[in-house]
C-alpha cells in the first residue's frame, strides 16, 4: 500500500529519501539494514530504488515504480560521506520522521525540514555529556572487566576525561581527527606513566587499555563481519579496513609514547596493587551502563532500556562463561549474549514501534573484542608473533561467535523492522 505522499512530485520523493539515507548512515546504521530502510520506504513513496551502501558513501537509483513491469533507473544520486558514529537518539527522531510521512500524518517536505534540523551540531550540554561518558566508561571497565585496583580506576577515569575532551574537539577540526586517535594514546600512556612514576604505582597496560576503551573499534569489528557474512562484502571488507587502520593508530601512539618516557628518563613502576573488592562490580556495572547510554547519546526516554541491555549482555556473558566452565568472554558467553540481545532487540522493534537498536547496539557493547584486537596488533608490534597471532585468533573466535549469536537472534524472533 502506497503512502499518501506518493503523489506528491518526483523530486521532492528523492531528496527526502537520499536526506533520510544520509541521516541514517551519519547516526551509525550499517549497510544492509539501511539499504532496506531506504529501499523499503522508497516503495512505500511509489519509487523503486536500488541502494548501495559503504561505510564512506551511498549510490541510489530511483525510479517510478510500475506494476507489471521492471522499472528502469531514472535518476542516480551519489552521496560522499564519512564513516557514521551511533547517535539512538536522532536515529530514532529519523525513524519515527519516515514513518509519519510513510502514514500520511506529516507533509513530505516538512519530513525533509525536520530530516535536516537533524544535523544541527551538537550543544555544550551534550558536549559535556559525552565527555563525563568517557571517563565513567573508563571507570567502569576497570573495575568490572580488569578488576584492578583503586588508583587504577581514578586515573583510568581522568585520562577517559581528557580523551573524551580531544574527541569532542576533533569533531570540529577535520586535520586533528585523523590524527585523534594516536594522539589519544599518546595522551593516555603518557599519564599513566607520570603517573605511575611520581605519584602512585599503576598496572599502566589495564589503565591504557581501560582510558582507550571507547577509541578501541570493536563495534566496527563486528559491524564489518556481520556485513560481510550478509554478503556486503565491499561494505564489510571496508569497514573492517577502517576498523585495521584505528588499531594501528592506537598501537603506534602507545608505543610511541613509551618511548618518548624511556627517552626522558622516566621510569613507570609497573605492578599491580590490591585489586578491587568484588563487592564493586554491581555499583561499576550500574555506572558503566549509564556512561554507555549517554555514550551512544540516548535519550532520556530510553536511558533505562539502554542500561537494562547493557546489564542483561554483560550478565548472559557470564552466565555463559560459567556454563561453559571457562572465563567470562569465552566464545560460548558471547554467543549466547548476541545470540539473547539480538532477539530481545527485534521483540522491542516489534512491540515499541522503534528501531531495535536501542537494544543492540549498546547491549553488545560490553561483548565486543575490541580490547582483544588492540592487544593483538600491540603485541606483533612488539614483535611478539606467537602471543600476536593467538591473540588474533581469539579475536576471529569471538568475533564469530558475537555474529552467530547475532544471526540466530534474528532467526529466533524475526525483525520486523529494518532498523
Amino acid at each position: 500500500m502506497n503512502s499518501p505522499s506518493a503523489v506528491v512530485p518526483e523530486d521532492l520523493r528523492i531528496a527526502f529519501l537520499l536526506e533520510l539515507a544520509r541521516r541514517l548512515h551519519q547516526y551509525g546504521t550499517s549497510s544492509p539494514r539501511l539499504e532496506m530502510a531506504i529501499a523499503g520506504s522508497a516503495q512505500r513513496l511509489g519509487l523503486n530504488a536500488e541502494v548501495w551502501s559503504s561505510p564512506t558513501a551511498i549510490i541510489v537509483s530511483f525510479a517510478e515504480l510500475v506494476q507489471g513491469e521492471e522499472a528502469l533507473a531514472k535518476v542516480t544520486q551519489v552521496v560522499r560521506l564519512p564513516p557514521g558514529d551511533v547517535n539512538l537518539a536522532r536515529l530514532c527522531q529519523a525513524d519515527t520522521i519516515a514513518d509519519r510521512v510513510i502514514a500520511g500524518e506529516l507533509d513530505l517536505r516538512e519530513g525533509f525540514r525536520l530530516l535536516r534540523t537533524l544535523g544541527l551540531p551538537d550543544t555544550r550540554r551534550a558536549q559535556a555529556g559525552l565527555i563525563a561518558s568517557y571517563g565513567l566508561s573508563a571507570a567502569s571497565v576497570v573495575a568490572l572487566l580488569l578488576h584492578s585496583s583503586w588508583p587504577d580506576l581514578v586515573t583510568a577515569a581522568l585520562i577517559g576525561l581528557i580523551i573524551g575532551g580531544i574527541t569532542v574537539l576533533s569533531a570540529t577540526r577535520p586535520r586533528l581527527a585523523v590524527a585523534s586517535d594516536a594522539i589519544s594514546a599518546m595522551v593516555a600512556t603518557t599519564v599513566a606513566t607520570v603517573v605511575s612514576a611520581f605519584v602512585v604505582p599503576l598496572a599502566i597496560k589495564s589503565v591504557v587499555l581501560a582510558s582507550l576503551i571507547v577509541l578501541v573499534p570493536g563495534m566496527a569489528l563486528t559491524t564489518a563481519v556481520r556485513e560481510i557474512s550478509s554478503q556486503h562484502l565491499v561494505a564489510g571488507m571496508a569497514r573492517m579496513g577502517g576498523a585495521v587502520s584505528t588499531l594501528l593508530k592506537l598501537t603506534f601512539g602507545t608505543l610511541a609514547a613509551t618511548q618518548v618516557c624511556e627517552a626522558v628518563g622516566i621510569q613507570a613502576r609497573d605492578f599491580a596493587l590490591p585489586p578491587l573488592p568484588s563487592w564493586t562490580d554491581v555499583p561499576a556495572l550500574l555506572v558503566g551502563a549509564f556512561g554507555f547510554a549517554i555514550l551512544f547519546r540516548a535519550a532520556r526516554r530510553d536511558w533505562l532500556v539502554v542500561m537494562l541491555a547493557v546489564v542483561l549482555g554483560y550478565l548472559a556473558t557470564r552466565w555463559g562463561g560459567i556454563i561453559a566452565g571457562t572465563i567470562p568472554a569465552a566464545p560460548f558467553g558471547v554467543f549466547l549474549g548476541g545470540l539473547l540481545l539480538g532477539a530481545l532487540a527485534n521483540v522491542y522493534a516489534r512491540f515499541a514501534h522503534r528501531p531495535g537498536a536501542v537494544i543492540r547496539e549498546p547491549g553488545i557493547i560490553l561483548l565486543v573484542p575490541g580490547s582483544v584486537g588492540f592487544r593483538s596488533v600491540s603485541y606483533l608490534m612488539e614483535h611478539d608473533a606467537t602471543l600476536g597471532m593467538d591473540t588474533g585468533v581469539l579475536l576471529i573466535t569471538l568475533l564469530v561467535s558475537l555474529v552467530a549469536g547475532l544471526l540466530f537472534g534474528d532467526l529466533l524472533i524475526s525483525p520486523r523492522r529494518s532498523l
